[in-house]
């Protein structure tokens, strides 16, 4: 515990990591999909424990759309009703980018990756909204309520082939993923784990849409699983691995990849989050409010070093700008999402999205670009009018001159004044909004 609370210390601001403007737009492009000006200067008055406080609460949206649940279940329900995936992504875009818990979806979006099933395979719309639904009623609860959810929804149980898996004729799937991806994590089981894994999710099937255990396709036989035997059956192998000390740590892996990225947090602090997670029962809230208050969040090494996934760089593009009335068509941004790398409810395979570097390869890069040109432009986002690049600097009492126009973007964007040199460039030509293009397909924009 000791070590937990050293590792994990509370950020205090201080002259090395002052609570400023950088650090607020840090927060919400980690932990959120950006922030609006607004949302910064509120943040930045309030200070980083109220401001934590909001997003664990899931109100950290200033800007949430009115009426929005009764707006999202009906955007749906079309989508079901159709039996079309790209609306039922389009829906997914409208809750990112227009819900007021930012948190609570980038929590679901990280479940989607770690429980990935593609709509390519399952070819069922209902089943694959149902799942979205589950992870993100689970997404930042109990470790334990979202594996036994995640592991029954009928979605996945199709995507891994889990009707094929009876006595007899065993398919490892289901079982080789739920210690693989899911739980423990490689070189934490052997072969003959996944074979006996197999064997207790026998019967384990789908009828009617819903999940069901057929009596007659399990084995009953005796099975040993990381050296423990019994009669088990699928319930008994998930509650087994619910105790591996391996499976919090690989949660905790999956929380701090989230908000550190690649290669900023070291070994050690993980494996303090993972014992914490044990002490809490694998409590996500909790681990997610040690990390999102940590000093270790709000450390200089961690500031704009993480790769931003599609999904993420799309909507924190469109929600800084406030393109909000009239928004972008969710159907165009989830198409954009789509050009860079990161198509959702389909996944490349059952290991998730690469992630980090990998998405700014030669192709999702000249998308990106594209898309930061189409975002101020407005017709290929499905905005009637293009993004006036002076509104917001007006609104906010900055001046509707280039260089004003400059700073307040950089500031919102980066948290920080434009340097000499940029301002140079801006001010070479190619007009206010431009700029603001060239500022949303910079490097620094790719980074979060």
């Amino acid at each position: 515990m000791a070590e937990h609370n050293a590792i994990w210390a509370p950020y205090v601001p201080d002259a090395q990591a002052p609570w400023g403007e950088r650090r607020v737009v840090h927060l919400h492009r980690r932990a959120g999909f950006a922030a609006t000006w607004d949302e910064v200067q509120r943040d930045l008055k309030d200070g980083p424990a109220t401001s934590v406080d909001r997003l664990l609460a899931g109100r950290a949206n200033a800007h949430a759309a009115s009426g929005f649940a009764e707006t999202a279940d009906l955007l749906a329900d079309a989508a079901v009703a159709a039996g079309e995936a790209a609306r039922l992504e389009a829906w997914w875009f409208y809750r990112l980018l227009l819900g007021p818990d930012p948190l609570g979806e980038r929590l679901t979006l990280l479940w989607h990756d770690h429980f990935a099933t593609a709509h390519s395979k399952v070819q069922d719309v209902a089943l694959m909204r149902r799942q979205n639904d589950t992870l993100r009623r689970h997404a930042r609860g109990r470790f334990a309520d979202l594996l036994g959810a995640a592991v029954r929804e009928p979605a996945l149980l199709v995507y891994l082939d889990a009707p094929a898996n009876r006595k007899g004729h065993p398919n490892e799937n289901l079982g080789r993923e739920l210690l693989e991806l899911f739980t423990l994590g490689v070189a934490h089981y052997t072969e003959k784990d996944v074979k006996e894994a197999a064997r207790a999710l026998t019967g384990w099937t789908v009828e009617d849409g819903h999940f069901a255990e057929s009596a007659p396709r399990h084995d009953g036989g005796m099975k040993t699983v990381l050296g423990q035997s019994g009669p088990w059956g699928g319930g008994d192998l998930v509650r087994l691995l619910l105790r591996q000390a391996a499976t919090a740590g690989r949660v905790a892996f999956k929380l701090c990849r989230l908000f550190f990225g690649e290669n900023v947090v070291p070994p050690e602090a993980v494996q303090a989050l993972a014992a914490g997670l044990r002490e809490h029962d694998l409590d996500v809230s909790w681990a997610v409010g040690v990390i999102l208050r940590s000093r270790l969040f709000f450390a200089e090494a961690n500031l704009g070093t993480r790769v931003l996934g599609p999904a993420e760089y799309v909507v924190g593009c469109a929600r800084a700008l406030e393109l909000l009335a009239p928004a972008p068509s969710t159907l165009a941004l989830a198409d954009w999402s789509a050009r860079m790398g990161q198509d959702l409810f389909d996944p490349p395979n059952v290991g998730g999205w690469p992630g980090g570097r990998a998405w700014v390869d030669t192709r999702g890069l000249i998308a990106r670009a594209n898309y930061a040109v189409a975002l101020v432009s407005g017709p290929n986002v499905g905005r009637p009018l293009p993004y006036d690049p002076a509104a917001l600097p007006k609104k906010y009492s900055f001046g509707a001159d280039a260089a004003a126009v400059l700073t307040f973007h950089h500031r919102l964007l980066f948290g920080a004044d434009p340097s000499p040199e940029l301002r140079r460039r801006a001010a070479a030509g190619g007009g206010a909004a431009r700029a603001v293009a060239l500022l949303l397909s910079s490097p620094e924009a790719q980074l979060g």
